[in-house]
């Protein structure tokens, strides 16, 4: 899994390339954790995701609860089978999908 951040003021953008499982959600978690204080808007731009496991899910989740006391998380250009998972576990009721 490859992770780009780009800041742009208080607007933080997260590609992520490859796939985001147990192995690798730790990763995006820690990520996530450093780069969002005093941060608005996180966008995360899933074009090039393979695949997301539970773990993946659960980092998503984590992301979006700190953003809601902080500021709003859009995740976009999401593929078919990434789009499948997430309306499969309700995600699409929980996250704002572009």
């Amino acid at each position: 899994m490859t992770i780009t951040k780009t800041k742009k003021g208080t607007e933080l953008a997260i590609a992520i390339e490859g796939r985001v499982d147990t192995t690798t959600a730790p990763q995006l978690e820690s990520e996530i954790s450093d780069s969002t204080g005093g941060i608005e808007k996180l966008v995360f731009d899933f074009a090039k995701v393979e695949y997301i496991s539970s773990a993946g899910l659960r980092v998503l989740l984590l992301a979006q609860k700190i953003m809601n006391k902080q500021g709003e998380m859009t995740v976009t250009n999401c593929s078919e089978d990434i789009m499948e998972i997430f309306e499969v576990t309700g995600f699409t009721d929980i996250l704002t999908i572009k």
